[in-house]
């Protein structure tokens, strides 16, 4: 499909005008598409469906991993931080995410769940205003109301109610989710709730039990800064550089949890999260699937393609790259995924070598369905406490990654 120049620069003056989306274009190419993706309604539950149900496996690997303690050592091998993060929040560890899912000829595949920082909540909500069409439903249009009743309900938990503090902990030096944060401020004070904005270097104890950013106690902290970057970073190739800030983040996290834990605050995403994260864990879905119940046990054979860690295959398993995708256990966004259909057998045989076992799974190549320019669509489906409500859509050829343009999605009204 060929973009209309015209067309694209009235997209990108009606988001601009939000002043949240304030940069349309990346490196010079559009970031968005005009024409939106349509669904009726029947598709729109199934992935819907999809997401929901795949999201209710991973509150299965949450409960599993908490009545099952051997589970974390033998599947995900977490560090002595990670395990502190996921021992002072378990079996918590949903708030909202998104689920990665795709049509294919045999109905729809959920590649992963991103559970602890997601985002593209901004692009979700905003875009499809902007190309609103009568007869056309905005599938986003509750997304706010839903994550705030959520804050609410995380705050009722502790006994916090009426207006509420919330501080949003996100990485103040990075970009990227800018406006995800703007967002998420403008959300709250619409509620009447006093919003702090900080890392985690700003955090401060506030008396016996709360936590402070800054100087001002919160009720609620939105955490949008990734467990693996609070806890050690550890390499996931056999040959990389030493990554910088290995070391985990001490007093923040001693804060946090210890609020957390007294009941003195809560946080959402919650730290469990950094098992759900974890990509092994659907490989913990296929290689224990007859511990599930059944209901997740054809979920998971219906929406998870099959996983395995990396060291439970053998050479000549993984031999036939077209077949395989292999994934690093917190990586996103593209980033330490390799998907061997379209990579050369060296750079397959490099990955394979030097890729550090535990640190990694294989998960089956699945063929998404392609429009007729050859570019597959990634329905990011958000739900928010088990529930989808909106969705990141977005296009490209070949696996997504950064480059891939985010399309507005609406949804076809019953006949």
């Amino acid at each position: 499909m060929t973009p209309d120049p015209t067309e694209y620069a009235r997209l990108a003056e009606r988001l601009t005008a939000t002043g949240i989306l304030s940069d349309p274009w990346l490196d010079g190419r559009p970031r968005f598409r005009a024409a939106p993706i349509v669904l009726d309604a029947a598709t729109d539950r199934a992935l819907a469906g999809a997401a929901e149900s795949v999201a209710a496996v991973y509150n299965e690997v949450a409960l599993m991993c908490a009545a099952d303690p051997a589970l974390l050592d033998r599947y995900f091998g977490l560090t002595p931080f990670q395990r502190l993060m996921w021992d002072a929040s378990a079996p918590l560890w949903h708030g909202i995410a998104r689920a990665d899912v795709f049509r294919t000829a045999d109905g729809p595949a959920v590649c992963e769940l991103n559970c602890d920082t997601p985002s593209g909540e901004a692009e979700a909500v905003l875009l499809n205003p902007a190309v609103a069409r009568e007869g056309l439903a905005d599938p986003s249009r509750r997304l706010d109301a839903r994550f705030c009743d959520l804050i609410e309900t995380m705050a009722a938990r502790i006994g916090k109610r009426g207006p509420l503090t919330v501080g949003i902990i996100y990485p103040t030096e990075l970009v990227e989710d800018l406006s995800m944060i703007v967002l998420y401020q403008r959300w709250f004070e619409a509620r009447g709730w006093r919003v702090v904005l900080g890392s985690p270097f700003n955090l401060r104890r506030a008396g016996a039990r709360g936590a402070a950013l800054f100087d001002t106690r919160c009720d609620v902290f939105v955490r949008h800064y990734k467990t693996d970057w609070w806890g050690e970073r550890l390499p996931v190739w056999d040959d990389e550089e030493e990554l910088p800030d290995r070391e985990p983040l001490v007093e923040p996290l001693r804060t946090l949890l210890g609020s957390a834990l007294a009941s003195g605050c809560a946080v959402v995403n919650p730290f469990g999260s950094v098992v759900t994260q974890n990509k092994r864990a659907m490989a913990l879905m296929w290689e224990e699937l007859a511990r599930f119940p059944s209901w997740a046990q054809e979920a998971i054979r219906a929406y998870v393609p099959f996983t395995a860690r990396l060291e439970r295959l053998s050479p000549d398993e993984l031999r036939c790259k077209d077949e395989w995708v292999l994934k690093s256990d917190y990586g996103c966004e593209g980033t330490e995924v390799i998907v061997g259909a379209e990579t050369t057998d060296e750079v397959w045989s490099e990955s394979l070598a030097h890729a550090i076992p535990r640190r990694w799974i294989a998960q089956r190549w699945f063929r998404a369905l392609a429009d007729e320019d050859g570019a597959v669509v990634n329905h990011g489906v958000f739900v928010v406490g088990g529930v989808a409500c909106g969705y990141l859509t977005r296009v490209q050829k070949g696996a997504t990654d950064c480059h891939a343009l985010t399309a507005p999605t609406l949804i076809e009204a019953n006949p």
